[in-house]
């Protein structure tokens, strides 16, 4: 755990250079000072005596002659070229050394010296049995923890336009970018306000970091609440997320010190288990997802590189593959509308104890996640005409419901592209069938989805999305999701049995990979602790729980 001393980051860390790296990470905390300046350095000063015997050389006829023979006999003499290599080889080495595990086999060879220290299985666990993994302590601390000198803590008011501005500012400059640099997550004011206030949220769970002299935003983290069952077990949680660094404050221990408190706040409701997903792998994930996409734009995904032409595929044939009709025709589809949130929280409620994670959602929780909002969230609901609901709802509720497709909507700002601007982005959410087959069901989401705008369709492996994944032509991504449960043990699920859906975006690396086009091939990866969601959660009514302390985690968003 990060002492309360750490180094203080001073306001003049908003001058360092934009090309500042996330320095956050749990188990690969350590500057690469090695990779700076030696070689460079070396190879510098070099080139810089070579540069000065060159001027001591007459210019004649034979200078040109002298030069070249400088040149042959430095090449003949490999110091030079061994030094360079024996640098970069080393540098590589301790890069490999300290980049996130991204499978289980890199995984073995890792040193989780975070993680090790946390109530956890361990990855080479066998577990079979289900409860805690300490008991819960009582003292939990009452003083906020203490930030860097110059920077302050403020709980943000997200009902403020200002305020949301300010936040909206935050996340779209200094939030992750994928690996390459070339797209950025663009979260609008209002899905924040969708994603941060559902029912039972709290104000002091929007917490917020300042530059003290001139109240600048540079860092967040929040917390929702949630119900999750995790097998029988019913967990009161919170969802952590959003945890975002201003990009020049990115070694200064900031992100550590965030969590910590967003942690006592959360305690301080008698809430203290967890569960998160990541990109990568850490002791000891519950389940594993894969991500899919599925093209709805093909030209414009190609252009922006975020899929790309297979050595045999044109572009016109992957757009003819891709090609959807004009209209859907499941009968009954329609959007959902304020009458019909009983009934869908009633199929949600019967389709989700199918799985062994999964949340519990009442009627004001699907309210707020599932009715319509322009450019947040579509849901689509099939009703049956002449049936109705037995027993009878109240007059004016509409026929029998007895399907329903959600997706959220979530754009990418695309980087550096002279045309392209941004890429936008539907992410499956809950899907839930008993007469409509699933295979149909998505076909007409992902009709509906193009007709609206929209770029690309993703989505995990989890549930029975098995079903309709490749039959729709998505394309398998690079990386995997890993779900992990904290201070809580259970025996691992496959990820059809996992029916948690958290609501941001997975990854950035989540695109088809390099040289699969738009065909049915490909993964989705994650680097380090990227994409992060974690939720803090304990019993209900809980009145006491111990400090949870997720520390040291490489997260521009969670």
């Amino acid at each position: 755990m990060a002492e309360d001393s750490e180094s203080a980051a001073s306001q003049q860390s908003l001058e360092l250079d934009d090309q500042d790296t996330c320095g956050i990470d749990g188990d690969n905390e350590e500057e690469n000072e090695h990779m700076q300046g030696s070689p460079g350095g070396d190879l510098g000063a070099k080139r810089k005596k070579k540069k000065q015997k060159r001027k001591k050389e007459k210019p004649s006829s034979g200078g040109a002659k002298s030069d070249s023979a400088s040149d042959s006999q430095e090449f003949k003499n490999p110091t030079l070229p061994i030094q360079k290599l024996q640098d970069i080889q080393r540098a590589m080495e301790l890069l490999s050394c300290q980049g996130p595990a991204k499978s289980i086999d890199e995984a073995a060879k890792h040193k989780y010296q975070f993680w090790d220290t946390q109530p956890v299985p361990k990855l080479n666990e066998v577990v079979t049995s289900h409860g805690p993994i300490e008991a819960d302590k009582e003292n939990i601390r009452q003083e906020p923890y203490s930030l860097p000198q110059g920077f302050m803590w403020d709980t943000l008011d997200l009902g403020s336009a200002e305020v949301l501005k300010e936040l909206y500012t935050l996340l779209n400059e200094n939030y992750v970018e994928d690996d390459d640099n070339m797209f950025r997550f663009d979260y609008s004011p209002n899905f924040l306000k969708w994603a941060l206030r559902p029912p039972g949220w709290l104000p002091q769970w929007h917490c917020g970091v300042r530059v003290s002299s001139n109240k600048k935003l540079v860092g967040f983290i929040s917390a929702i609440p949630a119900d999750v069952r995790i097998y029988d077990t019913v967990k009161r949680m919170v969802e952590i997320n959003f945890l975002c660094v201003h990009k020049k404050l990115r070694s200064k221990r900031v992100a550590p010190v965030l969590i910590r408190e967003i942690t006592r706040r959360v305690n301080l409701e008698g809430i203290f288990q967890a569960v998160y997903t990541a990109g990568v792998v850490l002791p000891k994930p519950v389940s594993t997802c894969r991500y899919w996409h599925r093209s709805l734009n093909p030209r414009k995904l190609v252009e922006v590189k975020f899929s790309h032409l297979s050595r045999n595929m044109t572009l016109q044939r992957t757009m003819k593959l891709y090609r959807l009709p004009d209209s859907t025709k499941t009968p009954g589809l329609r959007p959902m509308e304020r009458r019909d949130i009983r009934q869908v929280t009633e199929l949600l409620e019967k389709y989700l104890k199918r799985f062994q994670l999964a949340p519990s959602m009442t009627e004001e929780e699907v309210s707020h996640w599932f009715l319509p909002q322009d450019n947040i969230i579509d849901t689509y609901v099939v009703e049956v005409a002449g049936l109705h609901p037995n027993p009878p709802r109240l007059e004016g509720a509409g026929g029998l419901l007895t399907d329903f497709a959600s997706f959220y909507t979530l754009p990418s700002t695309v980087m550096h592209h002279p045309l392209h601007r941004s890429l936008k982005a539907a992410y499956s959410f809950y899907n839930v069938h008993t007469q409509t087959p699933l295979l149909d069901l998505m076909n007409d989401a992902l009709i509906l989805a193009k007709l609206k705008g929209f770029d690309v369709f993703n989505a995990l492996d989890l549930m029975e999305n098995k079903v309709f994944l490749e039959k729709l032509k998505f394309g398998i991504g690079d990386g995997n999701l890993q779900y992990y449960l904290y201070n809580w043990k259970c025996p691992p699920m496959e990820p059809d049995k996992s029916g948690c859906v958290f609501r941001s975006a997975w990854s950035f690396s989540s695109r088809f990979p390099q040289g699969c086009c738009t065909n049915t091939g490909g993964e989705v990866a994650t680097d380090g602790l990227y994409h992060l969601d974690i939720q803090l959660g304990g019993e209900k009514n809980q009145k006491n729980s111990s400090i949870i302390n997720i520390l040291n985690v490489k997260s521009c968003y969670a």
